[in-house]
């Protein structure tokens, strides 16, 4: 890792922060709720975070990175502190020795019920293995390498088992080193441990024999690397976020999601559309670029929300379906969150190229026609300006 990595906090790294810290918070409640909630979970197992390529916890301006955030969060809130366990490690012994001493100044750090645990050993084969063999509690681990090195399907297989409940993998995909690396020999071990042996060749046969633009190439290393995860782990939804170079059109990262759960999947792409440098028509691009704010005016020419209108009127032809149905059954693989949808069918249903049941100021039926009632056991009116998960959609 270079020295000057950690000297300042980039717009990048903020965002980045940004995004885990605030899916850990959504995706700490729902493991809590759960585990609270349902007999079949132990209600008092806890819940771990673990960053296997951590740092120092903060950048030379003073700035705080991920680990510091996530442990701040945690003493915020009484039902965490008394279940995350944190485990926190960097190869670069100078790094992990800073990240304790970063954590030892957390006021009131000792109020967690877990200490966080620091360690310095460099990620491999050898903790892929150790976490295969062991069943893991609810965890959101985040892996961030400077590069490519330690990053690899075997260990993100073994976090997302299929008897890992609750656990997801975020990570920092350094989209730039990997581009370069992907057809050198001497790191060819590091791109089949990332890509698989089969799969590489794949994309290596792809990338020699088509002439491919930059945006395509980019495109087919992350659908390589995203089916690579789908078909060795036990994964099912898998969402990028992309980060463009400073004073250049070009990728240097993607976050990337992973996750079993449509549940988990759902939030992260609430979180990451909001965190979106750009919204089209309401609709997050999915990417934090800077030149956003210096020619706003070309990502205003795509409306990815007529988009959607049109799509919705094509695939769904002649069906009845709730609102919550068209949401489920359309929105994985795509940009639009549960807002998108509800616009679009608001104004859909504005224009009369739908059919709704019930029209605004009626009440409530399921499809069978028996009444939907509220909280308080009466029947429920449709309210004005509203489009809710019940609303039928009949297409013409």
């Amino acid at each position: 890792m270079t020295d000057n990595f950690f000297e300042e906090r980039k717009d990048q790294s903020e965002i980045k922060a940004k995004i885990v810290e605030k899916y850990f918070d959504a995706w700490s409640k729902v493991m809590i709720s759960a585990l609270e909630t349902y007999s079949r979970y132990d209600k008092n197992k806890p819940i771990a975070y673990i960053d296997l390529f951590s740092g120092p916890g903060k950048y030379e301006d003073g700035s705080e990175s991920t680990p510091i955030l996530i442990l701040k969060k945690a003493l915020v809130n009484p039902k965490l502190q008394q279940r995350l366990l944190t485990v926190f490690n960097d190869k670069e012994k100078r790094h992990s020795d800073e990240l304790l001493k970063n954590i030892k100044s957390i006021p009131n750090i000792d109020q967690l019920q877990f200490e966080p645990q620091v360690t310095n050993f460099e990620v491999g084969d050898e903790i892929a293995n150790y976490f295969q063999k062991i069943k893991l509690v609810p965890t959101l681990m985040f892996l961030d390498p400077f590069g490519y090195r330690g990053l690899s399907i075997k260990l993100i297989s073994s976090i997302m088992k299929k008897d890992n409940w609750g656990c997801e993998c975020i990570i920092f995909f350094s989209y730039d080193a990997i581009n370069r690396a992907i057809n050198n020999t001497i790191v060819q071990q590091y791109m089949i441990d990332l890509f698989t042996e089969k799969k590489l060749q794949k994309l290596r046969n792809k990338l020699d024999n088509y002439n491919l633009s930059s945006p395509r190439k980019e495109l087919e290393i992350i659908e390589h690397f995203a089916e690579a995860i789908k078909e060795e782990t036990d994964a099912k939804y898998i969402l990028p976020f992309r980060f463009k170079k400073y004073n250049a059109n070009r990728t240097s990262h993607h976050l990337i999601f992973i996750t079993k759960n449509i549940r988990g999947y759902e939030i992260m792409k609430e979180v990451m559309a909001r965190e979106s440098s750009e919204q089209n028509q309401g609709v997050g691009t999915f990417e934090y670029n800077p030149a956003t704010e210096k020619q706003p005016l070309l990502f205003q020419l795509s409306r990815p929300l007529d988009e959607l209108q049109d799509l919705l009127l094509q695939e769904l032809e002649s069906q009845t379906l709730t609102m919550q149905e068209i949401y489920d059954n359309h929105h994985v693989d795509t940009p639009y969150i549960k807002s998108n949808y509800k616009n679009v069918l608001k104004k859909l249903e504005e224009q009369r190229k739908i059919t709704v049941n019930p029209k605004v100021g009626d009440f409530y039926v399921d499809k069978k026609g028996n009444p939907i009632l509220n909280k308080k056991g009466k029947p429920k009116k449709r309210r004005k300006n509203s489009f809710t998960e019940e609303v039928i959609v009949t297409f013409p």
